[in-house]
């Protein structure tokens, strides 16, 4: 009955499915643990498919005494269990934060979380490198660094600091932008982050005066810290452009 775990030189097909699945879901696991640092910029569900993929047909091509169905059918249903997680990520928002890290936040305002640090297992040291590769030499140009879910960092740097525009040759000095938040994504509000700046009223007052009526006709709507927005709609038409 235990066969697919002590192993057999007869294991049958289930068996090999059964491995599969149990060490595709431990290996997710660990790279939650591990975190987004872990993996580079590998997206965490190819690098699943990659090393159990490569794991599993491995064996069968190096010891010729093992049979190829039973490999083959657990690679077969690896297959499909990433193509079905990268399908539900992209439908569905809320299983897309299981599978995909949510952007972390190391400066904010020019000031470095010790706690953020510590929770992402960063030295300080790497940080800094981090920033060094971004053109980010001087900490006091800095606004905002974030761990992003691939595990890169990048760098918004204050409004004084940031490549000028046409715009912002003029003798008012700049707004501040800081770090922009999601508040609507595939036409679902993030609640959350709305209340950081307002509430749904709010929200949908925004949406009428650039000339949506609900939250659905829009893919994605951010905000920045000096009040900008950037709305896409969800059906965008051929010519038609970004809102701001």
């Amino acid at each position: 009955m235990f066969e697919f775990w002590t192993g057999s030189e007869q294991l049958p097909v289930w068996g090999f499915l059964l491995r599969a699945l149990i060490v595709y879901i431990y290996t997710f696991v660990i790279l939650k643990i591990l975190g987004q640092r872990s993996i580079g910029t590998i997206h965490p569900l190819d690098f699943l498919f990659g090393v159990i993929i490569g794991d599993v047909l491995g064996e069968p091509l190096s010891t010729g005494n093992v049979p190829l169905g039973g490999p083959l059918a657990a690679a077969s249903l690896i297959a499909g269990l990433h193509l079905l997680l990268s399908y539900i990520a992209l439908h569905a928002p809320y299983f897309r934060r299981v599978v995909e890290d949510e952007p972390i936040i190391l400066i904010e305002h020019g000031k470095i979380l010790p706690e953020q640090l510590k929770k992402t297992k960063i030295t300080v040291e790497s940080l800094l490198m981090d920033l060094r590769l971004r053109n980010a030499i001087d900490l006091t140009e800095v606004d905002y660094a974030i761990l992003e879910s691939n595990g890169q960092i990048s760098v918004i740097k204050k409004s004084e600091y940031q490549s000028a525009t046409v715009s912002d040759v003029k003798p008012v000095p700049p707004a501040p932008k800081g770090y922009p938040i999601v508040l609507i994504l595939d036409g679902k509000i993030v609640h959350p982050n709305l209340k950081k700046v307002g509430n749904e009223t709010w929200l949908v007052d925004q949406l009428r005066q650039r000339g949506y009526q609900r939250p659905e006709e829009v893919f994605l709507m951010t905000i920045d810290e000096g009040g900008k927005i950037y709305i896409s709609p969800e059906h965008i038409k051929r010519g038609q452009v970004a809102l701001t």
